[in-house]
């Protein structure tokens, strides 16, 4: 049956297209919508795929032991090594050098024969000497012998006083003579002496400047003939913040205070001493107080010239510790969370009094046997269970088949394959 056409009014309106901006504004809408319900739905449905939010399982961590142990109070500090007593050997006569007993660098004793300059000049100048005061001493017994006998004489008149008194002074003159003999004596005696230099102390020498034949004078600029550093015992001189000065003078009443020296180089075994002085200023330019410690330096490893590190003990108390990884800073200050018998975590704040290598010293909030988060703090949340986990050992086994040190035990296993 053939349809009939339609009608259309005056009227009848036709449905129309939108605009393209209305199309706009009702996809943008649906989006909306769209997204919102989305995200109701998501909200809506706890632990979504096994982790859905913070703190649903236990967090996994490594642990710690809160201890009781000696944890040295000190002092750290660079300091320069110092010879306690030095000497620059100079000549105290002139004359040539005939001999050289010692070597560059080498360890002497005190009283060892260092030089010796050519001595007979002044053998002749204390024979010349021993042979005036032999004259003037026979001068003396002769005019004494006179005094004797004018005393006499003047005794029964015979010699007038005037005269006994000539014959007294001419005495007494030779007498002065005698003394001025002596020690123009004394004096050939010790230029004799001055031919052999000595060590005066011992130590060890340093660069030797002149030759054998070398003419050497007394007080000529330049005139050193080599330098004797003692090194055993040594000086460590070091410098120290002022504010550390009511410490040292409470702690050094009590007894001697020990210090340890680390000298540079691949050996790190401390030299050990003792502090030995404490300067009676502190330098205003810099705000430190000079100290000194004295090291036996038996064999020798501290020398002259040298940076070291210094570390003075002041006293070695007694303390509860934690490793200073545990600990964890907020605006209410620091603390770290306890792990308790029921395997949840405890937030705990502690009182820090100071750090000591991987050590944190604890006056306030723990005691010694508790057992502290030192790693994985990031997912623990106060009251909640924590899952404690066992370091790894250096090349033993983890995760997924892999070493400690990242590498696939499958992939080792296909290198050693033939």
């Amino acid at each position: 049956m053939p349809l009939s056409p339609i009608q259309l009014s005056p009227h009848t309106r036709l449905p129309h297209s939108p605009s393209p901006r209305q199309a706009l504004v009702a996809l943008l809408l649906i989006a909306t919508f769209a997204s919102l319900t989305g995200c109701g739905e998501k909200a809506a449905t706890p632990g979504a795929g096994g982790g859905g939010k913070r703190g649903g399982g236990a967090a996994p961590v490594y642990i710690g032991q809160a201890e009781t142990k000696i944890v040295p109070l000190v002092i750290e500090a660079i300091g320069a090594v110092e010879p306690i007593r030095t000497t620059t050997i100079r000549s105290q006569v002139t004359g040539t050098l005939v001999k050289i007993a010692i070597k560059e660098g080498q360890t002497v004793k005190e009283g060892d024969l260092l030089f010796e300059i050519d001595p007979r000049p002044f053998e002749n100048a204390l024979r010349a000497a021993e042979a005036d005061l032999q004259k003037a001493k026979v001068q003396l017994e002769t005019a004494r012998t006179q005094v004797a006998r004018y005393r006499s004489l003047t005794t029964d008149q015979m010699v007038s006083k005037e005269q006994f008194e000539k014959i007294s002074d001419s005495a007494r003159s030779l007498e002065s003579e005698v003394q001025s003999d002596e020690s123009r004596l004394a004096t050939a005696k010790l230029q004799l002496e001055y031919c052999s230099i000595r060590a005066p102390l011992s130590g060890r020498t340093g660069n030797i400047p002149v030759h054998e034949g070398d003419l050497v004078r007394v007080n000529e600029a330049g005139g050193l003939l080599v330098t004797i550093h003692q090194v055993s015992p040594i000086y460590v001189t070091f410098g120290v913040p002022q504010q550390y000065f009511g410490a040292l003078v409470r702690y050094r009443e009590t007894g001697t205070l020990k210090v340890s020296v680390i000298p540079p180089g691949t050996d790190e075994m401390p030299e050990d001493g003792e502090l030995t002085f404490m300067d009676n200023t502190v330098d205003s330019s810099t705000g430190t107080l000079k100290l000194k410690g004295s090291f036996p330096n038996i064999a020798q490893r501290l020398w002259p010239g040298q940076f070291a590190t210094v570390t003075v003990t002041l006293a070695t108390p007694q303390a509860i510790t934690v490793a200073s990884s545990a600990l964890q800073t907020s605006q209410a200050g620091q603390y770290v969370y306890v792990v308790k018998a029921d395997k949840t975590a405890e937030l705990r704040p502690v009182v820090v009094e100071r750090l000591s290598g991987a050590d944190a010293v604890i006056t306030k909030g723990i005691v010694a046997g508790e057992t502290i988060v030192v790693d994985g703090q990031l997912r623990v949340i106060p009251g909640k269970p924590v899952d404690v986990k066992e370091r790894p050992q250096p090349g033993a086994p983890s995760r997924a088949g892999k070493t400690s040190d990242g590498k696939s035990k499958k992939k080792d296993q296909e290198k050693k394959a033939p």
